[in-house]
């Protein structure tokens, strides 16, 4: 029988924001990002009452069907606990349906603000496996858990075992790098943008892209000055290029110019990782076009305070 925790314990969790594939890496390398999501849950006596204040404020639900909600009763559940009531605050920095990991990060705010109300059981692989499983993929998930960089696996069901595993390592960012996001004013659906990447690739492709997501991990790490190769990419960004053709062009923009910019996750957001500012020109021009500019570190992984109210 699961564990009744008592009411007036309050986790308090501050999640970072992500970016997914760094160009090649589709569904695998992914960075975690200095702009965040922090969450407050607290057990009260029955009931759920939610409030949400920044990004999403105006459209997320404030019932069982938010996706923050859904993660705490998966952790509690994974933890073998169960509460009486919750309320929850969500203050959101992170813009939503960007490409910045906005899903993600509420699945891992959740998961960890319910394995820090249990009394912390939970390790971070089972962190990892418990919020990458509302996304299908551990890329964002497992870089938000872990912060740094992240290489990033899914073991798919074979031989009669029905569970998928996600699987994450860290990988050391070179203390140079830094990340600037050029965020479109409009959203983008993961679903629908991946409907238009083809069902084959052809071997040329692929070995393309095995080659630079290598690269990228070694630049990453250790040659900063192999970013702009290693975020080469064609299995996904071309075929994404028609429904987003805004980032297409400033990533096309960007790279031209010297700068290792790719499509962030399923966009909307370009993404810059360097060891030099951009220009300030080009700052001002992505502007002027509409577009949000921002400079963000490279963060460490989520954080969580527990505390009786």
């Amino acid at each position: 029988m699961p564990t009744a925790l008592p009411t007036g314990l309050k986790a308090t969790v501050t999640v970072p924001g992500s970016s997914a594939n760094l160009g090649p890496g589709f569904d695998t390398l992914g960075i975690a990002l200095g702009i965040y999501d922090t969450v407050e849950v607290e057990t009260i006596p029955s009931g759920l009452e939610i409030e949400i204040f920044g990004e999403g404020a105006d459209d997320l639900p404030r019932d069982s069907s938010h996706l923050v909600i859904k993660a705490i009763h998966s952790g509690l559940e994974v933890a073998g606990v169960e509460v009486p009531g919750l309320r929850v605050v969500c203050h959101n920095e992170i813009p939503q349906s960007r490409g910045l990991g906005s899903s993600a990060s509420a699945a891992v705010a959740g998961v960890v603000a319910a394995n820090t109300l249990a009394g912390s059981p939970l390790d971070a692989a089972a962190l990892v496996q418990l919020s990458s499983a509302f996304e299908g993929h551990p890329d964002n998930a497992a870089a938000s858990v872990l912060g740094g960089a992240v290489v990033s696996w899914t073991d798919v069901p074979v031989d009669g075992v029905t569970d998928t595993t996600y699987r994450a390592v860290g990988v050391q960012v070179h203390p140079s790098i830094r990340a600037t996001a050029f965020v479109p004013d409009f959203h983008a659906s993961t679903d629908a943008v991946r409907q238009v990447l083809p069902s084959h690739v052809t071997h040329t492709d692929a070995r393309f892209n095995v080659s630079r997501t290598a690269v990228m991990t070694v630049a990453i790490q250790h040659h900063p000055e192999l970013l702009w190769e290693g975020s080469r990419d064609r299995l996904h960004q071309p075929y994404r290029a028609d429904v987003l053709p805004v980032t297409a062009e400033w990533v096309n923009h960007l790279r031209n110019r010297g700068f290792a910019a790719y499509l962030s996750g399923a966009g909307p957001t370009a993404m810059v990782l360097s060891t030099e500012p951009v220009p300030e020109k080009i700052l001002d021009g992505a502007r002027q076009a509409g577009l949000r500019v921002v400079d963000l570190d490279i963060a460490g992984p989520v954080s969580a305070t527990l505390s009786r109210v």
